[in-house]
């Protein structure tokens, strides 16, 4: 009988961690008082992980609006003392394509009883509810045979 040498590059199906359909920031790293101050805090949070300079966002950011977005901008964008100084949608959408973060749009999201997910999700999430709504109708067609006796 022959030994198998496990490969370093085969993963154990025990390393293997389902995906995170959804993902959002830690609530108590964006506690405050104040959206305005959750939202300075997100965006804070959102420059320092991104794995860029924040004048490298900022010049990302520059392109695609075609104007001027100083690092100064940015910087008060992400700082809770400025509450006087807020994003515009179209500089937090120019945001989320520098950064890439789909935290941000969750964060504005969640508040609603949203979510933010892949669209390679959609078709799940759409069995999911078919699924559900068959089950429904289901449980009601028997109702309505309980009703008739049996004569259908």
């Amino acid at each position: 009988m022959s030994r198998r040498v496990n490969d370093p590059e085969q993963m154990s199906l025990l390393d293997w961690q389902a995906p995170e359909p959804v993902i959002a920031f830690d609530p108590r790293l964006i506690r405050s008082n104040s959206i305005s101050g959750r939202l300075s805090r997100a965006i804070s949070i959102s420059l320092q992980e991104c794995g860029r300079s924040r004048d490298e966002i900022a010049a990302r950011m520059s392109d695609i609006l075609e104007r001027p977005v100083s690092l100064p901008m940015l910087n008060a964008y992400a700082s809770a003392q400025r509450e006087g100084h807020q994003i515009s949608v179209t500089r937090f959408d120019a945001l989320l394509s520098a950064t890439g973060d789909r935290r941000l749009l969750e964060f504005l999201a969640e508040p609603h009883g949203w979510s933010v997910i892949e669209r390679r999700y959609l078709p799940m999430i759409e069995l999911a509810a078919v699924s559900e709504r068959k089950k429904e109708l289901t449980r009601k067609e028997n109702g309505l045979r309980r009703q008739l006796g049996g004569r259908f």
